[in-house]
């Protein structure tokens, strides 16, 4: 790899690092190409990415991201986005189905994380399903006032009648 290639993926790293609120690493040693690609797909549903980098790259690209406490060896896969439930969810599921992979360390909301912090992160509902619950929070006083007002003129109407 010549020191232009090197230069560019530090440079991409560092700018993808510096929007994450999340950087998972992983060891993927033992899987096959076909699972790896499984993890990504799930990851591209989640708005995840998913990379293969040497070590010293990343450490850079962590490096000029203002990321610092984790020290990478041996084989590393990172596993990085801007929602940090999502990016959990996509490497605990992953590693349920895949004794091979698993979680060594991460930065949650860019601070050093362990594998118990990235499973309880993990736990959480998403971003959709908070939103599905504040809606429904919201709705709940209308639903009932209307079905209130419902029984209130059903009621008048049998006194009518």
């Amino acid at each position: 790899m010549t020191k232009t290639k090197k230069a560019e993926i530090i440079e991409v790293l560092s700018n993808e690092f510096k929007t994450a609120q999340s950087v998972i690493f992983c060891d993927y040693k033992g899987l096959s190409v076909g699972e790896l690609e499984g993890l990504r797909k799930i990851a591209r549903e989640k708005e995840a990415k998913v990379q293969v980098v040497k070590n010293t790259l990343a450490t850079i690209a962590l490096k000029n991201a203002d990321l610092s406490g984790v020290e990478l060896q041996d084989t590393n896969i990172l596993v990085w986005g801007e929602d940090s439930v999502a990016t959990s969810k996509v490497v605990s599921e992953f590693a349920k189905d895949n004794e091979k992979f698993v979680i060594k360390s991460a930065y949650v909301d860019r601070e050093v994380a362990d594998v118990a912090k990235v499973e309880a992160f993990a736990k959480l509902p998403g971003r959709d399903e908070l939103l599905g619950m504040l809606a429904a929070t919201w709705m709940a006083p209308v639903a009932n006032f209307t079905i209130g007002l419902n029984a209130l003129k059903e009621k008048k109407e049998e006194e009518a009648a």
